[in-house]
């Protein structure tokens, strides 16, 4: 078994080797083909959210060193414990990652996700930036059909989150416009999949240029860099009021605010993206405005399930990915986090 794994927080990733471990009971291993790389991997390797006013989230907490990131995973079954009925050895599957403890009234809300005792694959547990996977249960492992594997595994997050945001902001957008606020993987991902949710028009801000171009192509009907002094204004008048749902997908102080204050009177900000920062607003806009805020966390199973049958069926725009060789993680990692690539990038074993 070889793994990519951190041994200190912030620290290269190195490769480690030991025995695949045997699954028990409910129990499958993996042989991982694909896995995405997320921004969230790099909050996970560092090791802490930034709150803003110099505040930091310690999420050290809690995972045992050395760690395997990757939760956006695709495998074949290699074996399987005693109790497993459902797949068999040489089944190819996506991997839902989003593990909770399956006893809580959380869990048994069908939200695991937002379990509180999580068991998140690369988040909490050993995750797919290696060559096996153990994962807890067969309910967990979708078919992907005909799909590539490369895009079946950026559905399990990326895809997952901007599907779950868009049901979010669905009841605002429909038959108004929606704000799609960072056009990097998962606000591209959201571009792919909103004509099958949504018949919003769909605008996209960025402050990169090449991908507000790619928002375009895409399929947004305009883009506003919001960094630009005079961009509310421009995007009032491009929209002839400002939109009514804005889903935030770079979560910073300065994405909040833009987003926030060009929702039209009944808006709703949707925010995803975990940059870090603060945000604020004058209380009493929220009733003179009669705006809403939710936070939206990746999705639930039954979302994936209906996210991967939407995919199935061809529904879905094209994304853009580039594969590279597992053995390139961190390097991959590091150039996330200096904003060098545009789309997903996934890595192959």
């Amino acid at each position: 078994m070889k793994s990519y794994q951190f041994e200190e927080y912030g620290a290269p990733l190195v490769e480690n080797t030991g025995d695949a471990p045997e699954p028990v009971g409910d129990e499958v291993l993996m042989d991982v083909t694909a896995c995405g790389v997320c921004h969230s991997d790099i909050h996970i390797w560092e090791g802490h959210f930034d709150l803003g006013g110099g505040k930091k989230l310690d999420i050290r907490g809690g995972r045992e060193l050395p760690f395997t990131l990757g939760h956006e995973i695709v495998g074949t079954v290699k074996a399987v414990g005693d109790n497993v009925t459902d797949v068999k050895v040489g089944d190819k599957r996506v991997v839902y990652p989003w593990i909770g403890c399956g006893q809580c009234a959380i869990c048994a809300s069908g939200e695991e996700q937002l379990c509180s005792r999580p068991r998140q694959l690369g988040v909490d547990v050993a995750g797919g930036y290696s060559d096996t996977l153990i994962v807890p249960h067969a309910r967990y492992l979708l078919d992907y059909g005909a799909l590539p594997k490369e895009l079946a595994c950026t559905y399990t997050c990326s895809g997952l989150t901007a599907y779950s945001a868009l049901q979010k902001a669905k009841s605002r957008a429909d038959g108004g416009k929606l704000l799609v606020l960072g056009a990097g993987g998962v606000g591209l991902a959201a571009m792919a999949i909103a004509r099958s949710v949504t018949d919003a028009e769909i605008y996209v801000a960025d402050i990169d240029p090449a991908k507000r171009e790619a928002g375009i192509k895409a399929g947004a009907v305009g883009a506003i860099d919001p960094s630009d002094p005079a961009a509310f204004k421009t995007f009032m008048g491009m929209t002839g009021g400002g939109v009514n749902a804005t889903i935030d997908f770079v979560g910073a102080e300065s994405s909040a605010a833009f987003g926030v204050k060009v929702l039209a009177k009944g808006g709703k900000l949707v925010i995803v993206g975990l940059f870090g920062g603060s945000f604020t607003l004058p209380l009493p806009m929220f009733p003179i405005k009669a705006i809403s805020v939710q936070g939206s966390y990746v999705g639930n199973l039954r979302e994936m399930r209906e996210l991967m049958d939407l995919a199935k069926s061809g529904k879905l725009n094209e994304l853009a990915i580039t594969p590279r060789p597992m053995k390139e993680a961190y390097h991959t990692l590091e150039d996330l986090r200096a904003g060098k690539i545009v789309g997903r990038v996934v890595l192959q074993s």
